[in-house]
């Protein structure tokens, strides 16, 4: 299958480590041209050097923290000003704090916000004019498989990846007649520090060990493990590519068939 992605541009937000990082990977596999990002700048650079070396994709680095909006404009200058036009957008970011409504106060809330729904919006705000002048584009959105069961202490993270799907899937009317793809994409129990931060927190809830907890969870599972980020990034690397043209609009859950629900 030929995913006709050399030479495309992508912008991998949240892109230093995790399921951003493995992202980035595939596509500069596939010959894309790729700008990562996270605030972490050393760390970037480190990246950016190991991802040279594993495709024909281009790879460059801008610092960023994508709750604050003149750093997304930034951003997404500096990803035209070194590749071009912007073909494919992730939209990715780290989890929120884990716990539950009464221990959050406003403040609290209003970061989960700026970080897990705002900052989406604001993204795909600044490229749409870049695929909008190409004749198409691709967006993934990054949320949770809280989308379609919510997960007990992630009250924040189960209120905001639903107002994702929810955009997205609104988006995705608004945005087809000028061939623009929209989806979500959602990840189960993805072996990631994000999941093993969260393996620990639940661990000393329930007064088990970390190791008894991942257990737990993996029973849950029908495959009976977790995923690794590399399957994950196949997954969304598919649905931004040239082989993928008829889908938009959908949420995808990855998680090895852990949501029961139809």
């Amino acid at each position: 299958m030929e995913l006709k992605l050399n030479g495309k541009v992508a912008l991998v937000v949240a892109s230093s480590q995790g399921l951003g990082r493995a992202i980035a990977e595939q596509l500069v596999k596939e010959g894309a041209h790729v700008m990562i990002t996270s605030r972490h700048e050393e760390k970037l650079r480190q990246v950016k050097e190991e991802l040279e070396q594993l495709g024909t994709g281009k790879v460059a680095y801008h610092k960023a923290d994508i709750t604050s909006y003149d750093e997304i404009k930034s951003l997404v200058q500096a990803t035209r000003e070194t590749f071009g036009g912007i073909d494919i957008l992730i939209n990715n970011a780290g989890g929120p704090p884990g716990g539950t409504f009464e221990q959050f106060d406003d403040e609290q809330w209003q970061k989960a916000f700026e970080l897990n729904l705002l900052s989406y919006i604001r993204l795909i705000r600044e490229v749409l004019p870049d695929m909008k002048q190409a004749g198409g584009g691709r967006i993934i959105n990054i949320a949770s498989s809280s989308v379609k069961q919510p997960i007990p202490g992630l009250i924040l993270s189960n209120t905001f990846r639903l107002g994702i799907v929810g955009m997205a899937k609104t988006l995705s009317m608004e945005l087809a007649p000028y061939n623009i793809l929209i989806n979500t994409v959602a990840p189960g129990r993805i072996a990631t520090d994000r999941v093993a931060h969260l393996d620990q927190l639940n661990a000393e809830r329930q007064g088990i060990t970390k190791e008894e907890m991942e257990e737990k969870a993996k029973q849950a599972i029908p495959l009976k493990r977790y995923g690794e980020p590399e399957e994950f990034a196949r997954v969304v690397t598919f649905l931004v590519s040239g082989a993928s043209t008829y889908i938009t609009g959908s949420t995808l859950l990855v998680d090895g068939g852990m949501i029961t629900s139809v």
